[in-house]
């Protein structure tokens, strides 16, 4: 899980909460808004868990949404292990780097957004494309879906 930033047209920033699993490279969600408090996280992340399930391990820099007593609770609550990684070491968390990456050049760098319903609108149906019909070489050329089904049958 990790965060970015854009901005709309009249300039009011906004923030990204990436949420990918690791296992098949699926995006599980992404969350646009204004503000992400740590409590707006947990609130995303229980929805999430309504569809996948809650994750053993969540793996997370040292941002103060997950460093605090909130989200630190909310995890042991539910038997998730965060890992953290090392400062300034962001290679420790290449898959989310990597999806931050595409995000950031195939939907933040190529819109100009109105509003947050936009942003959040253009970003779902790319999601919905990166998880449906975007292989990847790590995969053996399948989608995130595509591999995930097949390990679910195996």
């Amino acid at each position: 899980m990790d965060f970015m930033s854009d901005s709309s047209l009249n300039q009011r920033r906004f923030k990204t909460f990436n949420v990918i699993d690791d296992f098949n490279r699926e995006v599980l969600g992404i969350d646009i808004a204004v503000s992400l408090p740590a409590g707006r996280i947990i609130r995303y992340l229980d929805k999430l868990a309504e569809y996948h399930g809650y994750p053993l391990k969540i793996r997370v820099d040292n941002e103060s949404e997950f460093t605090g007593n909130t989200f630190t609770n909310w995890a042991k609550s539910r038997g998730i292990t965060i890992e953290y990684i090392n400062p300034g070491s962001p290679y420790q968390n290449g898959y989310i780097e990597r999806l931050n990456h595409w995000c950031c050049t195939e939907v933040l760098d190529l819109y100009l957004f109105n509003n947050l319903q936009q942003a959040s609108k253009v970003t779902e149906e790319w999601l919905t494309i990166y998880n449906t019909e975007r292989p990847h070489v790590a995969l053996n050329n399948m989608t995130p879906i595509e591999y995930k089904t097949l390990k679910q049958a195996a």
